[in-house]
Parts: structure tokens; C-alpha cells; sequence
């Protein structure tokens, strides 16, 4: 199940990824628009920021403003980044690996090779969608 942190930060990203001239967004205008709490929200951008894909700007006129361009910022790599990993069962996650402890063949386990499929076809959508794609 995708987290509120992930699903919020897409709806903020994408909602940048429309601004004309990546103008500085202030982050009440993004909360107000897009229905998300301006703390939650402020949590959520900071790990964007940090992440390289957000930059920022204080003051008046300030806010938060894409760093890349909306073709170039990986539905997959943004939802890593605040969701984790993208397997559901760690034995078969590319980046978070991790043995389950009851299982001692994971090639003969079905769960095992069912959640192998699940992550390709998942990692099929989310890697070749953009930014640019869903907005």
C-alpha cells in the first residue's frame, strides 16, 4: 500500500512540475491547493530538498521549486526516497535486500518467486514513468 508521505509528496511535485517558469512555491499554497496538512507537508519537502530533486528559497517570494526537469525526476527514485523499498518482502528487493529467516530456498520458495513478479511488473510502470508523465 503507497504511504500518505509518498502519495502527498507526488501530489507536490506535481503540482511544481505545472508552475510556469519554476517560480518559488511557498508551501501554504501547495498545502491549501492540494489538501495536505502544512506540517506534514513541510516534513515531506525537506526529504525531497535533501534528496537533490527540491530546491528552496526564504523570504518573500520564497518557497520550494523543482531542480530538475519534470522528464528527468523518476516516479521510481522519488518513491524510494520517501517509501523505501519497492518490493513487498524483502528477499526480493533490489536495493534493500534482505534474507527471510524462514526460508531456507528461495528459489524453491512460491512466495519468493510470486513477489519476483510483482516487483518486475511494478518496477516496469514505476521506472519508466516521469514527472513529466503524470502531470
Amino acid at each position: 500500500m503507497l504511504s500518505r508521505k509518498t502519495k502527498y509528496g507526488i501530489k507536490a511535485l506535481t503540482y511544481l512540475a505545472r508552475e510556469e517558469q519554476n517560480r518559488p512555491v511557498p508551501i501554504a499554497r501547495i498545502s491549501n491547493s492540494e489538501n495536505i496538512s502544512r506540517k506534514f507537508l513541510e516534513s515531506i519537502l525537506l526529504i525531497l530538498r535533501k534528496a537533490g530533486f527540491l530546491g528552496s528559497k526564504k523570504g518573500k517570494g520564497g518557497g520550494y521549486f523543482l531542480l530538475k526537469e519534470p522528464s528527468q525526476i523518476q516516479i521510481a527514485a522519488v518513491y524510494r526516497i520517501l517509501e523505501g523499498p519497492i518490493a513487498m518482502v524483502p528477499c526480493v528487493s533490489l536495493h534493500f535486500y534482505e534474507k527471510c529467516h524462514d526460508c531456507p530456498d528461495e528459489d524453491a520458495c512460491s512466495v519468493h518467486n510470486l513477489m519476483i513478479q510483482v516487483r518486475d511488473n511494478t518496477l516496469q510502470i514505476l521506472e519508466n514513468k516521469t514527472l513529466a508523465d503524470i502531470i
